[in-house]
C-alpha cells in the first residue's frame, strides 16, 4: 500500500470509533515509554505501516517522513545526502512521531528546543476521521496542541522535519567540574560559543559533574575516532566517568574550572546514539538484579540485551519498571544547584549518575502552545534525567517519593516531561498544564471521546510496586506465572526470554472473561 491508502484506512477506523464515541489508543509497534501498555486489538488504531521516508529535499534541508520512521533510519537516510536532523533523539529506535508527540529533546536542544520545534508541519487524521494536512500553516493551534499531547487529539500521519548539513565527526570536549555552580558556568560559556552544536552533561556525584560540548568537523587523518556503538566499545557514560576520575583530583588541588579536560573525535552516528548501549546507564541495574558482575567481559557477552529496544521490551513484559523512579524534569538553571542538593539526599533520591541537558526559554513542554507567542516558561531550563531504583518498594513510600519530587520541581518553577511516570492528582495536573486551551482544542476538533492527556499519562494502581496485579492467560502457563511471578528472579528471566524471542509486547492479549455461574 502507499501513503494515501494507509491514511485512508486509518481514517476509516478512526471514523468508526468516533461514530460509536469509543475511545482508542494509537499502536505504533514499539515504545520508549516505561508506562505499562493498555492497548489491545479492540481499542487501537494502528500506524505500524507508516515507516516510509517520502522525500529528502537537499535544497530546502527538509525531509518528509511518516511517523513510524525511526531516528536511526532517518539519520542513515539523511546522511547519504550530507544532512542530519536538527535534533536527533538519543535512541535509534525512537520514532519521529514519538519524538513529536512525546516531549523529546537531546544535546542539540539547547539551541533548537525539543524535537517538535524542528517540525515544519504535520498531516493528521482528526479524531472524527477527517484528514488535515500541513497543520502548522492553517491550524497552528492544533499543531502545537498535538505536540506533546501523546496522541490524545488525533493521529499524526506525516511530518516535515528540518535538517542541516552534516560532517563525519563530532569533536566532543569534556569539562570536569567539582560543583554545580561551575557546571552551570561551563554550560553558559559553551552555549555562548556559536560553534557549539551539542551540549549535555552527566552528574556522577555532587562534586563530580562533566559538561560535554561538541561540534561537527570534517574527517581528519591525524586522530583516532572514538566509537561507542560496537560490541567491543565502552559504554559512553563509563568512558566519560574515567575522564572525570582522572581530572577531579586536579580541581580539588586548586586548578581553575571550567576548563577543557579531554577531547574525543566521534563518528557522527556513534555520537548521536552514544547512550543506546546501556540505555544511558539504566542497564547496569539489570546486572544488579540478576547478581551478574558488571565488567567489560559481561557487557561484551550480553551486548545483544544492552540496546534500548531490547531493554524496553524486557521492562514491559517483566513489569520491573514498577520498582524504579523514572522521571525527566526541567528546572530553571538558576535553581540547578539547589535541586541537586535536594536530590542528593537519600530520602529524596540519593543516586547517581544523573543526566543534564540545557534547554532554551519556552521549552517547558506539555501544552505550552506555539513558542513564538511567548506564553511558555520564559526562562532557561536545565533538564535532569532521574532514573534509578526507588528507595522502597512499599507502595505508599514509592508514591510519596515520586510526589515529593514532583512538588519540589513545581516549587522551583520547573516542569516534568510526561513520557515518564506521573503521580499528580487530576486537580494538580491541570493546575500546571493548560486545561482550558486543551479542552478547547478537544471540543473544536471532535476529540472529547478520546482519553485525556491526564488519563493517558497518570500512574494507576497496577503500575505501582507490590504483588503482580495483572491478568494471566488461562491454563497451566497462567498458573505457573501466577505462582512464581513475584519470586526472584522469575519475572526478570521471563522478560529477558520474551525480549530474546522478539515479537509484539505492546498489544495486550484479549483474555476471555469468565462466564457468570
Amino acid at each position: 500500500m502507499d501513503h494515501t491508502a494507509d491514511v485512508q484506512e486509518i481514517s476509516a477506523r478512526v471514523a468508526d470509533f468516533h461514530s460509536r464515541q469509543q475511545p482508542f489508543r494509537i499502536y505504533h509497534g514499539a515504545t520508549n515509554s516505561t508506562r505499562p501498555s493498555n492497548r489491545s486489538l479492540s481499542n487501537t488504531v494502528s500506524t505500524e505501516p507508516l515507516t516510509r521516508i517520502l522525500e529528502i529535499d537537499i535544497d530546502r534541508y527538509t525531509a518528509i517522513v511518516e511517523p513510524n520512521v525511526s531516528m536511526g533510519a532517518l539519520v542513515a537516510a539523511t546522511m547519504v545526502h550530507g544532512l542530519v536532523p536538527l535534533v536527533v533523539v538519543e535512541f535509534p529506535n525512537i520514532s519521529v512521531g514519538g519524538g513529536f508527540s512525546g516531549t523529546s529533546g537531546e544535546s542539540s536542544s539547547f539551541r533548537e528546543g525539543f524535537f517538535d520545534h524542528t517540525v515544519n508541519w504535520i498531516e493528521m487524521v482528526l479524531a472524527d476521521g477527517q484528514t488535515g494536512s500541513e497543520l502548522a500553516d492553517n491550524r497552528s493551534d492544533l499543531f502545537w496542541g498535538a505536540a506533546s499531547s501523546f496522541g490524545t487529539l488525533g493521529v499524526v500521519t506525516l511530518l516535515e522535519i528540518r535538517l542541516k548539513k552534516s560532517q563525519p565527526l563530532v569533536e566532543l570536549k569534556y569539562y570536569v567540574n567539582s560543583n554545580m555552580k561551575d557546571a552551570v558556568r561551563a554550560f553558559e560559556e559553551a552555549s555562548a560559543d556559536p560553534s557549539t552544536e551539542y551540549l549535555d552533561g552527566i552528574v556522577y556525584a555532587r562534586n563530580k559533574i562533566v559538561v560535554c560540548a561538541g561540534r561537527q568537523i570534517e574527517q581528519t587523518s591525524n586522530v583516532k575516532p572514538q566509537r561507542f556503538t560496537r560490541r567491543q566499545d565502552d559504554w559512553f557514560y563509563l568512558h566519560v566517568e574515567r575522564i572525570a576520575q582522572s581530572k577531579i583530583s586536579k580541581i580539588s588541588d586548586g586548578e581553575s574550572s571550567p576548563h577543557m579536560d579531554a577531547v574525543d573525535y566521534i563518528p557522527l552516528t556513534d555520537y548521536l546514539f552514544r547512550y543506546d548501549r546501556g540505555g544511558f546507564w539504566v542497564a547496569r541495574y539489570a546486572f544488579r538484579y540478576f547478581c551478574v558482575p558488571f565488567t567489560s567481559l559481561t557487557r561484551w557477552l550480553l551486548h545483544r540485551f544492552m540496546h534500548t529496544k531490547v531493554m524496553y521490551h524486557a521492562l514491559h513484559v517483566s513489569g520491573l519498571a514498577r520498582r524504579y523512579i523514572i522521571q525527566d524534569v526541567g528546572v530553571p538553571i538558576s535553581t540547578a544547584a539547589e535541586f541537586l542538593d535536594w536530590l542528593d539526599r537519600p530520602d529524596n533520591f540519593g543516586q547517581y549518575p544523573l543526566w543534564l541537558c540545557p534547554l532554551p526559554p519556552g521549552s517547558a513542554g506539555g501544552l505550552e502552545g506555539d513558542p513564538a507567542d511567548g506564553k511558555g516558561v520564559n526562562t532557561r531550563l536545565l533538564n535532569f534525567g532521574i532514573w534509578g531504583p526507588a528507595a522502597t518498594t512499599d507502595e505508599a513510600g514509592f508514591v510519596a517519593q515520586n510526589r515529593q519530587l514532583e512538588h519540589k520541581v513545581h516549587s522551583l518553577g520547573g516542569k516534568k516531561w510526561l513520557y515518564a511516570h506521573t503521580y499528580y492528582t487530576e486537580d494538580e495536573f491541570w493546575s500546571i498544564y493548560n486545561k482550558p486551551g486543551y479542552d478547547s482544542l478537544r471540543a473544536r476538533y471532535h476529540a472529547q471521546h478520546l482519553p485525556s492527556l491526564y488519563e493517558k499519562v497518570r500512574v494507576r494502581g497496577s503500575d505501582l510496586p507490590g504483588p503482580h496485579r495483572g491478568e494471566f492467560e488461562n491454563g497451566w502457563k497462567g498458573s505457573v506465572k501466577r505462582a512464581l511471578w513475584d519470586v526472584w528472579p522469575f519475572c526478570g528471566l521471563y522478560g529477558v526470554y520474551k525480549a530474546w524471542r522478539g515479537g509484539d509486547y505492546l498489544l495486550q492479549k484479549e483474555i476471555p472473561k469468565k462466564k457468570a455461574d
